[in-house]
Order: C-alpha cells, then structure tokens, then sequence
C-alpha cells in the first residue's frame, strides 16, 4: 500500500466541535467513538449456507441437503420400512473443519409431531459430545436451540432414536459462527512514528474541556478501542520516493522503527514486522532493490538479505520486542528488489529506479516475468523459471534470517489476489512454495491484501481464501491489509468503492471492515490467524481531522469501534419453539439459556413476552410472539396441533 495525505473536515470553531461531537452521539468515557454514527453488532454467521458445508445421512442421503437450503418447507426424513425402523436414523452436517467460535445450533424439525433425538458435535467425526437430549419424546417438539462451549467442533449430527417412517425429520439445521479469541486484530500504523507528537485523545470532548486523559497517543486510542497486533514496515534507508534523496527524519527506517517497536510493546500489544526490502515503498508496481545493494552481484544480495534480516531482528529481540510476526517482503506477487529484470517486466516506479537505471538494473535481482507465463518460447520459458529460481533464493534467504535470529517468530509471506486473477496467485504460491519447501525455508503464513477496488468483492476474497487454504492445508492464512473509506473526496458522495456493497459513510467503513473480519472467520480449520487494517490514521482513515479554537486534532469515527465491538460477549437461546393443541393455553418458557463464551457459563434469563393473542389456539397453525431480555430478543414459535 503506498502513503495518502489526510483529509480534513473544517468546523468553525469549538462551539462548532461541540455540536458536532453532540449530533455524533459521543459518549463520555474510555471506549466512547466520537465522528459519525455506527452501529455495531457481534459478528454471526450461518455456516449452513457455504457452499463447503456438505450432509450426509444413514438413509435418503440425496436429500440431505434439504436441511442446508434455507427453507424450511423441504426437509430431510429417515428412510421408510422394517430395514431402517428399528435403528436409529442420523443426518450429519460437516462444516468443512473445525470451528472453534460455532456456540449456537438451531435445528427445526419437519414438523411437529413427537419425536426422540439427540443433537451431537464432533471434531473428528468419531467421538460425539451431546448438545441437546430430546429422547424423552416431550421437550425438543418442532426444533431446539442448543448453545455450544467447546472448540475445535467440524460435524454436527442429528440422530432419532427407533425412528418410524414419515413421523419427523430435519427441515433446516443452522450453525452460528462468531469471531473467535484467537482472530488477531490490528493495523500496520507505521505512520506511528510522525504521529508521536500529535494529540489522539480516548475521549475527546472530555479532553478539549480540560480533563485528564490517560492518553494522549495513537496507541492509547487503538488499544483501548480493540486494536491486539501492530505491524510496522521496515525501509532499508528510507528516501523520497520521487528524488532519492535520503529522507531526514528517516521514518520507517530500521533506527526509529526500534524506538515504536518499544512502545508498542509497552502498550502490551503484539508485534509484526514487514521487511520491504527497498528505500522506499514496494506493492505489486514497484519493488526497487535498495540502493547499497543494487549495484551487488546476486550472490552478495542473497547474502545482505539475510544479514540485514538477522541483524535487525536480533537489535528487536535483544531490547525484548520479539515481533510475534515477520513478513519477508510486502505485497510480492510480481517478485521483490528488481535488477536487471525489471526492463522486461517494463516497471516505471519509482523514479529514481527508472532514472539511475544503470545502477539498479545492473545485476538481477528477484522481479517475476508474467508475461512469459505459459509462453511457449523455450527461452521465454527458461528465463521464467530462472526468475523463480532467483525469487526464491532471496525469499529463502530471508526465511532462514528470521529462524535463526527470531525463533519464536513466525515467518507471513504477503501477496496479492488481483480481481479476477486467482489463477495467477495460485502459480505463484505453487512456484514459490515448491521452491521454498525443497529449500527447508517454508513460511508459516500465506497472507493476502484485500482492498476491494483493486481485489474484488467481500465474497471474492471469501472464495480467495477458501481456495488457497484447500489447497496448501499446511499453512495459516492472513489478511495482512485492508481499509474502507468513511468519507469521498471531494466530500458528499457516499457511492460505494467499486466491488463493494458498502458506501462511503462511518457506517460503510464499519461493516466493510467487519465483512472482512467475517470472512476471515469463516474459513474453515480455524486457518486465518488475523486481520489488519493498513495505516487506519493516515489511509481511508478511520479518524476524521476537525478544526476547533485550539487547532486541528483527530476525532476518532465511531467506526473504530468494529474492532471491540465485533465480538460477541453472550450467545442467546433466541429461538424457541412450543407445542399445543386447539384450544389448550400457551405456555412460554419464563427463561432462556444464555452463554458467556468468555468462560463457558450457560445461565438462564428472564424472558418478558408480548401477549399472546387470545384467538392463538382457536384453529391449527403457527405463530410466533416476541420476547425481551437483558441479552436481547427471543422470538417463541408457536405451533398448535388438531
């Protein structure tokens, strides 16, 4: 990702902030999201709709699916006959892998009638946990709701007891996901270190009016708004991007980079570094080598690689900052420190790299030839391949750094997936890995950016990652950058960046950011490991500049608050169902079980219902009645038989 400016929105005046901070709805105290409105919910996610999600059943298997569909009109029955009627009869959902943030299972049965079964979970599909016991035949009528403390579930299985031909079924079984404790949350904020002396306050209208405030620092306000995993990148020796002249101070550099390293550390948050590997900003337009190596024969290059690499890491480890994440190069999918190559990729970024081209083409470096990919030209094709061979030494040259000098530190290497383009990342990964693990220098994580005007659609990257974990099951997975505006330039036009459902509002910002982390969650086996959001401060920013009598300051958007706020704290029984005849009462459940998924408690909540209408058992039917509770609503339906 390469720098944006700020953007600015003029108040005049602090009679001015006040209003606005007022019609913003900020709240007093720590935690209190100031710009613009937002509202957040925990994430949830109905895995029964994935396309991986797959059935299988001890009789009339090819209707399994049934229960998946979303309608509650089909469903699954066991199979009819003395063959089937003596032995229990089982539906099995396998979601795919493991889940360890699944803590609610909502089954709704065919109908009605009575009916003995249990629902179960498994991590293997071997050994079986019970969810919910219904064998006595009376409780469980029409469908349950079951809450889950356990990790690590992949099979959920609804199994009847001595079932009889046609007397129930299975219409639809959901499975709800939510973020899990692990899903590590951050941002790249190597901006850091320009914003030390800029006042980001935890709340700021208490803070203009004169109280103390534990901040003032960026870190203060990510932290206390959710923010678990910094990541900071790492310029060799940082230059303007347009002259080349050396940059002073040298922000980003690996000197100062140590000092935030420090800090973020003492603000008991983890710590990721991403080597660039260049001067100035490397994406997948540009990967300039830096200028003391350019000049280097390819053997002498590999070799600072991995000095550069260990020697920095081990200064990190020495003043007890040990990065929980390295990151051997940004964004490489078109190779990194391109040499002499570079003329046929034909880059024209940076400047000075196309200037002083007889320096920094001199010698190869580690540039990918695309436009030889699958060209049937055997020089074309031997120059391609020497190309892998180049990036791949360099990248296991940094790998094999990081493991000596950083033990505890797992190694990310951080690509792209263009829209439209998985069939180029999937070549990538397979060239590089293949290389890399015939080396003994395999990473830890795949990781990937996703900004949506450039990446494709929240469900795009869904199927992005779906694949590259099916198809390299040995690695974690991560979303090592994305963002989402909350305001136009110019201001005023909330239209959605392209690829996106979103629109450019805090509210926009907030969901988009969340459909990510959502994403991310979802992919099965636990296998994405974090998401970060890049230079939340300073890109698309996740904090909006206004102007007061004292200055301009930055007002955090209420957006900010995706990061705490898109956890879960109690999973609700909200669905539950009850039977009776025409003409009997209605008897709803004075409480409901709700889960604390923190530590494992399942306690039970007063329910306050609406009224039930008197005519509810005058004929057959159903209905449903609407409850509250301390943790939310909880809806009854209710089914009166004959």
């Amino acid at each position: 990702m390469t720098h944006s400016t700020h953007r600015r929105r003029a108040l005049a005046g602090g009679a001015a902030l006040a209003v606005a901070l007022t019609t913003a709805g900020l709240a007093i105290g720590p935690s209190a999201a100031g710009y613009g409105e937002a509202v957040i919910e925990p994430v949830e996610t109905d895995l029964a709709g994935k396309d991986w999600v797959t059935t299988r059943a001890t009789s009339n298997d090819a209707d399994g699916g049934l229960v998946l569909d979303g309608d509650e009109a089909t469903a699954w029955r066991p199979a009819s006959g003395s063959r089937h009627g003596k032995r229990d009869q089982a539906l099995t959902v396998d979601l795919g892998g493991a889940y360890d943030g699944l803590h609610k299972v909502e089954v709704v049965l065919a109908n009605a009638a009575p009916a003995r079964y249990v629902v179960e979970a498994s991590a293997d599909g071997k050994r079986w946990t019970t969810l919910a016991d219904h064998r006595d035949g009376r409780s469980g009528a029409a469908g349950t709701t079951a809450l889950v403390d356990r990790e690590g579930t992949r099979y959920l299985r609804v199994r009847f007891t001595a079932s009889r031909a046609g007397t129930n079924g299975v219409a639809e079984l959901r499975a709800y996901n939510y973020l899990r404790d692990d899903l590590r949350l951050g941002a790249d904020l190597s901006y850091a270190d320009q914003e030390r002396d800029q006042p980001y306050y935890l709340d700021a209208e208490a803070a203009l009016a004169g109280e103390p405030d534990p901040g003032p620092h960026l870190l203060d306000v990510v932290k206390d708004r959710g923010m678990e995993h910094l990541r900071l990148r790492i310029w060799n020796d940082p230059r303007d991007e347009t002259t080349g002249v050396e940059t002073d101070p040298a922000y980003q550099g690996p000197e100062r980079s140590l000092t935030v390293a420090e800090e973020i550390t003492d603000h008991d948050m983890s710590l990721g570094i991403d080597f660039h590997y260049a001067d100035s900003w490397a994406d997948p337009s540009k990967q300039p080598k830096p200028r003391a190596w350019a000049e280097l024969p390819f053997d002498e290059l590999t070799q600072e690689v991995h000095d550069f690499t260990a020697d920095y890491l081990t200064q990190l480890v020495e003043q007890g900052t040990t990065p929980a994440k390295v990151a051997v190069g940004n964004e490489v999918i078109n190779g990194f420190m391109y040499g002499s190559e570079a003329e046929i990729i034909g880059t024209t970024a940076p400047a000075y790299f196309v200037e002083e081209a007889d320096v920094y083409r001199s010698q190869p470096g580690g540039g990918l030839l695309w436009d030889y990919w699958r060209s049937e030209d055997p020089a074309e094709q031997q120059a391609y391949v020497e190309q892998w061979d180049r990036f791949g030494t360099l990248m296991a040259s940094g790998i094999r750094a990081v493991r000596e000098a950083s033990p505890e530190s797992e190694v990310e290497i951080h690509a792209i997936v263009d829209a439209g383009r998985l069939d180029k990342t999937m070549e990538f990964w397979t060239q590089l890995l293949t290389r890399l693990e015939a080396a003994d220098a395999a990473p830890d994580v795949l990781a990937l950016s996703y900004y949506p005007e450039w990446h494709g659609s929240p469900e795009a990257l869904e199927h992005n990652l779906h694949t590259i974990a099916d198809a390299f099951p040995q690695y974690a997975l991560d979303v090592a950058e994305t963002a989402y505006p909350a305001e136009s330039w110019p201001p005023g036009d909330p239209t959605p960046l392209p690829n996106s459902p979103f629109p450019v509002t805090v509210q926009g910002q907030a969901d988009a950011i969340q459909r990510v982390f959502q994403v991310a969650n979802d992919v099965p086996g636990n296998r994405v490991q974090g998401v970060l959001v890049w230079e939340p401060a300073n890109w698309q920013p996740m904090f909006t500049w206004v102007e007061t009598g004292q200055g301009w300051f930055p007002e955090a958007n209420a957006s900010l608050d995706v990061f705490h706020d898109s956890d879960v704290t109690h999973v609700l029984e909200d669905t539950v169902h009850v039977v009776t005849t025409v003409g009997d009462d209605v008897r709803l459940p004075r409480r409901v079980d709700v889960l604390t998924p923190a530590d494992g408690n399942v306690d039970g909540v007063r329910v306050t219902w609406q009224d039930v209408p008197d005519d509810a058992t005058a004929q057959p039917g159903t209905l449903t009645v609407d409850g509250t509770t301390d943790h939310g609503p909880v809806t009854a339906t209710i089914h009166v038989l004959p």
